[in-house]
């Protein structure tokens, strides 16, 4: 392993309350990438911590609705990291209707509106997010509401506003 795997392993035996599991790989041009999975939703403050303490930074974060074939309220989070040009992603397995996990805008900024958007996308819980307000859907509409009629997936892959639209209203008809 190299020093920054063997860093980073040591950092997360020392400071994570649940297991974890961190794999790496390394392409043909050199470049290291990390994958941590995390067991516990409430580990990810430790890492941002070390990620900031090796003078990282917060590249960006996904969230999204784990693929399945029946309907599902599981999700992930997958908070993916720089330092030093190598890339850490953890990511954390929300399970069932209890989804909450910790914000990381404290430690970095522009976590912010990557919360902000899976809060309302997702109806996923930041605890101690500074402003959890919504981005762009109404307050008056349901939480998650795009995720029970639009799936995310068809939001995304340029489907032009007038389908979105049109698949809301038909699937708002039959609910």
């Amino acid at each position: 392993m190299t020093d920054i795997i063997q860093q980073i392993d040591s950092l997360l035996k020392a400071q994570l309350q649940g297991d974890y599991c961190l794999k790496h790989h390394r392409n043909n041009k050199g470049v290291l990438a990390l994958w941590c999975t995390l067991q516990q939703s409430r580990d990810i403050l430790p890492v941002a911590q070390m990620v900031k303490a090796l003078h990282g930074r917060l590249s960006t974060i996904t969230a999204y609705q784990q693929k399945s074939s029946q309907p599902t309220d599981d999700h992930e989070v997958a908070y993916h990291f720089d330092i030093d040009g190598t890339t850490l992603t953890a990511t954390i397995q929300l399970r069932g209707q209890v989804k909450e996990i910790d914000s990381l805008t404290p430690i970095f900024r522009n976590a912010d509106w990557h919360e902000r958007e899976f809060m309302e996308l997702y109806d996923i819980t930041v605890i101690g997010h500074p402003n959890p307000r919504r981005l762009f859907i109404d307050e008056s509409i349901d939480p998650a509401v795009l995720q029970r009629f639009v799936p995310y997936s068809a939001m995304v892959n340029a489907a032009s506003t007038k389908t979105l639209w049109e698949h809301i209203m038909d699937k708002r008809e039959e609910a």
